[in-house]
């Protein structure tokens, strides 16, 4: 457009002239008076045409990018006007302008970031300007080292929300879902993450940067437990299985990152009627707030009537769970303000081969959860985050003739300020407090009562910076300190990550971060004269991903220090307890998933090889513990059917043999149980757009499973320790639920939250 503007310009000049010459030889024949009348109307043109000329000044250059490549169709022009041109093949521009004196010449093209040029007019010639990537491009490279991403709105997620919640085998947990991502290891009798060879203490979760301290629901061996927050309240998780932010701490393997939803989009009503129990939940929506309360009630018993398990119910399981969320939208900020409170109770008499008449199990659990954030703009580009959390959780335990009873109380108090220098440079910091009260009460016939516990308060600062080089290289590095009231220790933790763009659409990145957490209350609640331990983790990732596809691979080494040992079979009173214990985890995590090849079809593979070694605990030796196995492989497939109005899905597991000790062999942890399987299926039908039926099983097939053995603690009249089996409570699982959601809109439904 600049450049047509200078044009007609010179054409009209070039006309002018023309005009002139003709007029100047042209003479009536009989009227002089009209020459003289042509002359004076000619005269302002004759004045004005050379001023004109003598006022125009030549901007002109050349445009490149960093390395010297020509730009071309770059936009140039001087701000506020009209003067301008664009670049040619060769990045070569040239222009005239009447404008004087100091002026701004503005150069832009697509994924380059603007560049200003202030100058007087008359130096703007022969200039050579390189044009900086924008590196806010969609195809700026990401920090993707140690870190799975599950959002809507992440750059590259390996997951959306929805995944986490229609995954066959998950069971509407999102802790479900996360085990069908490469990393984690198959602990079926557990339910926990166990990330990279850590076992499932090592893994911490956060629910809008916030801690929770008691993420899942308790329960006995052999019986998995549950996490504890509805899936349907997030739109975006961040699995990070190794090498994390500094802003978190107190995790040695993993930390799982949980964002709520920040506005609900219509008010609704849903209605959940189950095998297992009932849900209801409302949304209401006013113009800069919204509510969300939601409460469910579970129950086992009817469940047991139809498909009875191996374990002896006295009291089957029984749960009521409720939660709200409040959010508030400010001018410049978001407030949200969350609660959740569970009750869950059971008793049950357990096969033991100890016992003829079994192992009588009692537990009682009350939680309280609650979560306040605020996040807001500041001037200048100053953004700042606050939060706090508070949860306080009591338990009620019988075991046979004994009772234990314990209740901890936590808070977590957060404050974090992010400067944002430009498009290139972020700057973190932030500091935190943790605070912990854990209490606990033992009773049996032969032992009065004995009280017990630990006060711990931990206070911690970090600093981040994000600096991105280009659309192709990008760092994130920071320190984080930490220090402890009760062990009186202060920990300092660098952390780095480096991405690199290899391709259009694939990338490298590496990473490197020391790592400390304390340890857990089984240990502190009889002894608090220890350090902290620590790991430090290496990460090498290359991701791809392009159309719908996604390829990571990733390999990594985790050095294990300071781990904590005892002298006796359990922790106890009677325990020495020491820092003393090492070790490590290897291996490399494969993922593909593709929506793309097959119409309808989604899919993603997970594969996973670990080699891990430790002592600790009681362990006399270095060797593998009983939760990491060394071959870990998923497949999951999700199948729309037009026709039927359903999707379909399957996800297949195997995990192989994990170690157990047999006495009756010399050594420790020195055979390995079989190889675990397990085919699960669901299928979800749209009875109405706002109508849904649901169904599913676990392992369909009936694969025999065996999670180890237990020996008997004494031998027989042959001299052997006689065994059994620890097998699932029950090998299949089977469940059918009715969801209907009422919305204004009158076609959402629950197929998002299945």
């Amino acid at each position: 457009m600049y450049s047509q503007f200078g044009s007609q310009m010179q054409q009209f000049g070039s006309f002018a002239f023309y005009r002139i010459n003709t007029l100047r030889n042209f003479e009536p024949s009989n009227k002089i008076n009209q020459k003289m009348n042509a002359s004076k109307l000619l005269l302002p043109f004759l004045l004005l045409v050379p001023f004109w000329l003598s006022a125009q000044t030549e901007i002109s250059g050349t445009v490149t990018q960093k390395n010297g490549t020509p730009i071309f169709g770059a936009n140039i022009y001087l701000d506020g006007t009209y003067d301008g041109a664009s670049s040619d093949e060769s990045g070569k521009f040239s222009f005239t302008t009447s404008e004087t004196g100091v002026q701004t010449l503005v150069i832009s093209f697509v994924s380059f970031e603007p560049t200003y040029y202030a100058a007087d007019v008359s130096q703007m010639n022969n200039l050579t300007i390189a044009l900086r990537e924008d590196v806010n491009s969609l195809d700026t490279v990401v920090i993707s080292a140690g870190t799975l991403e599950a959002g809507d709105n992440s750059k590259v997620s390996v997951l959306k929300p929805l995944d986490v919640v229609t995954t066959a085998s998950a069971l509407g947990d999102f802790v479900g879902a996360l085990q069908t991502l490469p990393g984690t290891s198959t602990v079926a009798e557990d339910g926990r993450l166990f990330v990279r060879g850590g076992d499932a203490g090592e893994t911490q979760i956060f629910i809008d940067g916030i801690r929770v301290f008691t993420p899942y629901t308790p329960t006995t061996n052999n019986i998995p437990a549950r996490g504890r927050y509805s899936s349907f309240l997030f739109d975006g998780i961040t699995f990070s299985t190794g090498g994390y932010s500094a802003e978190y701490g107190q995790a040695l393997s993993s930390v799982l990152l949980l964002n709520t939803i920040d506005e609900p989009a219509q008010e609704e009503t849903n209605i959940s009627l189950m095998t297992v129990g009932a849900g209801l939940g409302n949304t209401q929506k006013w113009k800069n707030s919204s509510l969300s309360v939601n409460a469910s009630y579970i129950n086992l018993a009817p469940y047991l009537e139809v498909f009875p398990d191996r374990n002896d119910w006295e009291k089957p399981f029984e749960a009521f769970a409720g939660e709200t969320v409040f959010r508030r939208k400010f001018e410049k900020g978001l407030f949200k303000l969350y609660a959740a409170f569970d009750a869950t109770g059971f008793e049950l008499t357990q096969e033991d081969i100890n016992f003829s008449e079994g192992l009588y199990f009692q537990l009682k659990n009350r939680n309280f959860y609650t979560n306040a954030s605020y996040q807001g703009d500041l001037n200048n580009d100053w953004t700042f985050q606050t939060g706090g959390s508070f949860t306080t959780a009591k338990n009620d335990i019988g075991i046979m003739a004994d009772t234990i009873e314990n209740t901890e109380n936590s808070a977590h108090f957060k404050l974090k300020f992010r400067k944002r220098f430009s498009n290139r440079f972020k700057l973190y910091f932030g500091a935190e407090q943790f605070l912990t009260d854990f209490q606990e009460t033992y009773e049996s016939t032969q032992v009065p009562q004995l009280g017990y516990g630990f006060n711990n308060h931990l206070s911690a600062a970090f600093t981040e910076a994000d600096v991105v080089f280009s659309r192709k290289l990008a760092l994130k590095a920071g320190f984080r300190g930490e220090y402890s009231e009760l062990f009186n220790q202060f920990t300092l933790s660098p952390r780095a990550s480096v991405a690199y763009k290899t391709s259009k659409h694939g990338q490298l990145s590496i990473a490197y971060g020391d790592f400390y957490q304390q340890p857990l209350s089984d240990v502190l609640k009889f002894h608090q004269d220890l350090e902290a331990r620590k790991t430090q983790h290496y990460i090498l990732n290359y991701q791809y991903s392009h159309k719908n596809r996604i390829l990571r691979v990733e390999g990594y080494y985790k050095k294990y220090q300071n781990l904590v040992t005892y002298d006796t079979n359990f922790a106890g009173f009677d325990s020495h307890f020491e820092n003393s214990g090492e070790g490590y985890a290897q291996g490399i995590d494969l993922f593909f998933r593709d929506n793309e090849s097959v119409k309808n079809l989604d899919y993603w593979v997970s594969y996973s090889y670990l080699d891990s070694e430790r002592q600790y605990q009681n362990y006399p030796v270095k060797t593998t513990p009983p939760f990491a196995n060394n071959h870990n492989f998923s497949l999951v497939t999700k199948y729309w059917l037009d026709k039927w109005r359903s999707q379909i899905g399957a996800s297949y597991t195997f995990a192989s043999g994990r170690s157990y000790t047999n006495p009756n062999l010399p050594g420790f942890l020195q055979e390995k149980t079989k190889a675990f399987n397990s085919l699960s299926l669901n299928w979800a039908y749209l009875i109405s757009p706002q109508k849904i039926l649901y169904a599913s099983v676990n392992n369909v097939l009936g694969f025999n499973n065996i999670n180890g053995y237990q020996y008997a603690n004494t031998p027989n009249a042959q001299g052997q320790f006689n065994r059994r089996a620890l097998r699932p409570a029950a090998d299949q699982f089977f469940f059918i639920g009715f969801f209907w959601t009422i919305s204004e809109d009158g076609t959402k439904n629950q197929l998002d939250n299945l």
